[in-house]
């Protein structure tokens, strides 16, 4: 289960730099944005009840992060892409498919080097949305992801008793 978590991962950053992107960043690209956290919390959701129910739940919860740290980067970067791509201005240097998704890296790591930054009233309220779901991923999901491992041990070990 962590390897096919991990490789899902790998696939979907492979299709971010893949797939071509052909539409501008318009309302309906706010709407995938919104879709794709939507969707991030939808498979949180359901790893979690996965967690609980998995007779190994500390490598589903592994394989929950591999699966869910990747989506939620991917998600950010194609959205600082598509940015880029309209509106140039928005950043500090116009984005590459790689600049995006180094930049939500950067972001989600916490290391801020300062080479690409968001300029515009618009990418500084997309980056403070990642910034808040940081935030929300290292806090209370790490939080509820480890509560569910507890319950999956006691649930486990409740089991084989």
């Amino acid at each position: 289960m962590l390897v096919r978590s991990t490789l899902s991962g790998l696939g979907v950053v492979l299709a971010y730099f893949v797939l071509p992107f052909t539409s501008a960043f318009t309302g309906s690209t706010v709407l995938v944005l919104v879709g794709g956290l939507v969707l991030v919390a939808a498979l949180l959701g359901w790893q979690i009840r996965a967690i609980r129910v998995s007779p190994v739940p500390r490598a589903q919860a592994f394989g929950t992060l591999a699966l869910t740290l990747p989506v939620f980067v991917v998600v950010f970067a194609a959205t600082y892409y598509l940015m880029s791509r309209a509106v140039p201005e928005h950043w500090s240097e116009p984005l590459s498919r790689l600049d995006a998704f180094y930049f939500a890296v950067t972001v989600i790591a916490t290391v801020g080097f300062g080479d690409i930054t968001a300029v515009s009233q618009a990418a500084r309220a997309v980056v403070t949305v990642q910034m808040i779901g940081n935030l929300l991923l290292v806090g209370l999901i790490a939080r509820v992801i480890m509560r569910a491992v507890q319950e999956g041990l006691e649930r486990r070990d409740s089991v084989s008793e």
